[in-house]
């Protein structure tokens, strides 16, 4: 008979453990620890993702009420003493490196993006987290404000991160993007990225232009070029420009000497015009506001983050226990994506988020809540019987 184990067990067994454990040797976060090791505080740290937990004392509680199924989890004992020197000692680097050892799991399962063109499309986009700033003492912001501010790179194929690194909010965006080699990795030859005006810097853009990327972004007022001739003949109703352009500007042109292509389009819901600069002429010019507007998914992505992951309110106030616990925020949206693609589950992510949280330490099978509700979920029992209070 096959031995049933509870939704967090079943979950635990997608993470990539003998990758994990790697990493735990790679960084020597298990030295000088009696029994608190770090695959015990990543359970600990999914399982207060999962109910929404978000203090010590509620984590040693809601655990503790399951101690009795703690055997197929690799839990021993859970104190928030511990758990508070782990969040603040562990270092948050193998759950980072845990991050992407999924992100290539989910890779293998996700669907392509919905444009026509096979080339690979990202978006990148900042967002800030507003932090305490007399209990976040290193997260210096503005004079009475703290917080940390989390770079992406959104892959529109399978809505997922490809790439995320944490600064201080004082980081501007574009210096990330010119700084971090690892974006570079990400953006092969032929992909297609659209960032909005904050990117807006030629030599970051000649960069890219260099490596074979293409780019779309917003123009701004102040930009002065000269046109070089008219690209192609405009045939949709809503483009009412699509030049070529050069920048005239000597300091501007030093940076960028080549050509690029200015779209003029108008929204037929709103009536506004934007202007978008790329390197792209192969493109329609639709098909380059279309990628431009699709840039808005970035956006939803960080507001789903903060309603629906635990990244607000944090079980320390260390950098490392801020960093851990985001990381592991990520880890769990990352494993959410990946049994949504892989079970072709038709709902959202935030309803399966609510039906694992509901049965998250019953035991059942992982597969046989994907076929529940939000109604239907209310029903689910854990199949052992419990003992009668009398």
């Amino acid at each position: 008979m096959r031995q049933v184990t509870t939704i967090l067990g079943e979950l635990l067994k997608i993470f990539p453990r003998y990758e994990f454990e790697k990493l735990e040797k790679q960084h020597q976060s298990n030295r000088y620890t009696k029994y608190y090791t770090g695959w015990q505080q990543l359970v600990t740290l999914l399982f207060a993702q999962i109910g929404g937990h978000d203090s010590l004392r509620g984590i040693e509680t809601s655990l503790g009420m399951h101690s009795q199924k703690w055997y197929h989890l690799g839990l021993k004992d859970i104190k928030r003493s511990t758990l508070s020197d782990a969040m603040k000692n562990r270092p948050y680097e193998i759950y980072e490196g845990l991050f992407y050892k999924l992100l290539d799991k989910c890779r293998s399962v996700t669907p392509h993006h919905r444009f026509r063109f096979k080339s690979p499309l990202f978006s990148m986009d900042a967002t800030v987290i507003d932090l305490c700033l007399s209990a976040f003492p290193w997260a210096t912001f503005r004079q009475r404000k703290g917080a940390i501010k989390l770079h992406y790179l959104y892959d529109h194929s399978g809505s997922l991160p490809a790439f995320m690194v944490m600064t201080d909010a004082k980081r501007h965006d574009v210096r990330v993007a010119k700084s971090e080699e690892r974006l570079d990795f990400h953006l092969l030859p032929d992909s297609i990225i659209s960032v909005d005006r904050a990117y807006l810097d030629f030599e970051w853009l000649y960069s890219l232009e260099q490596r074979g990327v293409w780019f779309v972004t917003r123009s701004k007022k102040n930009i002065q070029y000269r046109i070089a001739g008219q690209h192609k003949p405009i045939r949709n109703k809503q483009v009412s420009r699509d030049e070529k352009i050069e920048l005239i500007i000597e300091e501007s042109r030093k940076k960028y000497p080549k050509a690029l292509r200015l779209v003029c389009y108008t929204d037929p819901q709103t009536g506004k015009v934007y202007e978008f600069l790329t390197n792209n002429m192969k493109l329609a010019a639709s098909t380059i506001a279309d990628i431009y507007k699709s840039r808005w998914q970035i956006e939803l992505f960080f507001k789903w983050l903060k309603q629906n992951l635990k990244i607000k309110s944090f079980l320390g106030t260390s950098r490392n226990a801020v960093l851990s616990q985001i990381w592991a925020a990520m880890c769990y949206y990352l494993l959410l994506a990946y049994i949504k693609f892989q079970t072709k589950y038709h709902g959202s992510l935030q309803v399966l988020t609510r039906m694992i949280a509901s049965v998250v330490m019953e035991q059942r099978l992982l597969i046989d809540i994907l076929s529940f509700n939000e109604r239907s979920i209310k029903k689910a029992r854990d199949p052992v019987p419990q003992l009668a209070l009398f």
